[in-house]
């Protein structure tokens, strides 16, 4: 097949050509490989993943499809011949193609969730010479340490995902988890994250945390035993379509359920905490029940009487007595 077709001069034509070797792969003319192959989205938006031909091959069809390198596996979104098209799994509902043009093979994801975060592929397959793109969807969203009320190293690795999709999370990615560390995150605790690898961010290092000589960054495990490894968890949520507010009193974790539950809202979950102290700047100084059982309270200007630390975070008082201890709650009410 000849070399790949555009501009003959100009950066555009140069952009193009160097476009066309990708990880060591050579896309050849059939598909137009995208500038840019990062999309970002937040959650609950519509976004599309561009997938252009440059021509219809006599017989082809284009499978769309989410690479998922924990599971090891793609799974299959929608497949299309041109003129029909058919879905498949829960993605698959939320999907379509855009169809902007006779070329175009581009697909439309309508309520994004937390899960679609990933790598996805639109392959051409045609015949002997199938080819295929990659593109990688991203959220905004800050990740946050996770524990039980048990104390540390408690989840394995499924128990550590099913406890942040609890909390309106999901694991967090290495990636995501990368860009909290250069951020601030500084956590000396281990834990899982999605593709089943344990690692933990150092800011400040520390005794306690690998020792005084090492540099700054992600420690890391490997890969551990997903049945019987037992570690914390780092989650990862996004902006929600939703207000958190914080309900004052001296309330046990029974009344502090009902208070939410009587402005028609619910108890908050940590994620949510998390999402309002990061994308709306809630600030508050009083510690409030949340949906585990938790005390927590959102600081976006450190100041003295506040905890005296001198970074902003959401702030823990652990796990405290449902019945004996009084403090004033967090709400989530849907917009």
């Amino acid at each position: 097949m000849g070399q790949r077709r555009g501009p003959k001069s100009g950066g555009q034509g140069r952009r193009e050509q160097d476009s066309s070797l990708h990880h060591g792969t050579l896309v050849h003319d059939w598909v137009a490989y995208p500038l840019y192959e990062v999309v970002h989205a937040q959650r609950g938006a519509t976004v599309t993943l561009p997938c252009v031909l440059r021509a219809w091959p006599p017989h082809y069809k284009v499978k769309w499809s989410k690479v998922e390198p924990a599971e090891l596996l793609e799974n299959i979104i929608l497949v299309t011949n041109g003129a029909q098209h058919k879905t498949y799994g829960q993605l698959g509902g939320r999907a379509r193609l855009r169809r902007g043009h006779r070329n175009d093979a581009s697909l439309t994801i309508a309520g994004v969730a937390l899960e679609d975060e990933g790598r996805y592929r639109c392959q051409l397959v045609n015949g002997l010479e199938d080819e295929s793109l990659s593109l990688t969807l991203t959220l905004d969203g800050v990740v946050f340490p996770y524990q039980t009320s048990q104390g540390r190293y408690r989840f394995n690795y499924f128990e550590a995902k099913q406890a942040c999709e609890e909390q309106d999370s999901r694991l967090a990615t290495y990636q995501q988890l990368y860009k909290a560390w250069t951020e601030g995150l500084d956590w000396c605790n281990a834990g899982w994250i999605l593709d089943g690898t344990v690692h933990y961010p150092i800011i400040n290092p520390r005794e306690p945390c690998g020792g005084r000589l090492l540099v700054p960054g992600i420690r890391t495990y490997g890969a551990k035993d997903k049945q019987k490894d037992r570690f914390d968890a780092f989650c990862f949520t996004s902006p929600v379509r939703g207000q958190v507010y914080f309900i004052q009193g001296h309330l046990s974790f029974k009344e502090a359920g009902q208070a939410c539950h009587n402005q028609g809202a619910t108890i908050a979950k940590v994620g949510q905490l998390y999402s309002a102290w990061k994308f709306s700047q809630l600030d508050t100084c009083d510690g409030g029940w949340l949906a585990d059982g938790s005390v927590r309270y959102p600081i976006t200007t450190p100041r003295t009487h506040c905890g005296g630390l001198l970074d902003p975070g959401v702030r823990s008082f652990g796990f405290p007595n449902k019945e004996q201890r009084t403090y004033g709650t967090y709400c989530f009410s849907v917009k």
